[in-house]
């Protein structure tokens, strides 16, 4: 075999090579793609217990147009339900923390009580304030179960702020911001509960 045949028997190889991890990739994609999602929905979704609802969350987003709140801005969010009815809504939020945006998702079931927090994406401190990033993650786990009225608004702050939470340690910043989001989050929920729910005014 000549210099010239060797050439174009490896170039054809390539091409064929080339060709043929094109259309694995081409058929592979929607896998991925889906793969991604099932990621994504169990990234959003551990907040709530899977037995609590029968629909596609991330299938039903909550419009909320960028709502600037006292702490924070909500970006939107998600709907569960169960046999048609609301039972959780997942609230994704942005705060300011000590060294950059701190987004959270926060769950808030129908009656208003927090189901959980979880931060979605930070750049605070590593070793003080980035812990807010661990999951499970026991200092935000105390959150679970709290409201817009239990404790009262004095009462959502840090305790050396005459508040009811501990802070993480080394993180003074971080911790409240994360706490006045939560806080911020609880009360737009209780002012625009109907909206959110999809519960139609009674007029």
């Amino acid at each position: 075999m000549n210099r010239t045949s060797s050439i174009a028997l490896v170039v054809l190889l390539a091409a064929l090579g080339l060709g043929v991890t094109y259309f694995v990739q081409l058929g592979s994609a929607p896998r991925i793609a889906a793969e991604q999602r099932l990621i994504d929905s169990r990234n959003l979704l551990d907040l709530i217990a899977p037995d609590s609802y029968d629909n596609q969350p991330l299938e039903h987003p909550i419009t909320i147009e960028a709502a600037a709140l006292t702490n924070s801005t909500l970006l939107g969010g998600y709907m569960a339900t169960r046999a048609d009815q609301p039972v959780a809504v997942l609230l994704r939020s942005q705060t300011l923390g000590y060294a950059g945006a701190i987004d959270l998702l926060i769950a808030v079931d129908a009656n208003g009580r927090l189901l959980g927090v979880k931060t979605l994406k930070q750049s605070e401190t590593p070793g003080l304030g980035a812990r807010i990033a661990d999951w499970p993650n026991a200092w935000l786990q105390v959150f679970s179960g709290k409201s817009r009225t239990e404790p009262g608004d004095s009462g959502w702050a840090l305790k050396k702020d005459q508040g009811q939470f501990d802070q993480i340690a080394g993180a003074t910043i971080t911790s409240r911001a994360v706490i006045n989001a939560v806080h911020d989050a609880l009360r737009y929920f209780d002012e625009h509960r109907q909206q959110l729910l999809g519960i139609p005014a009674h007029g």
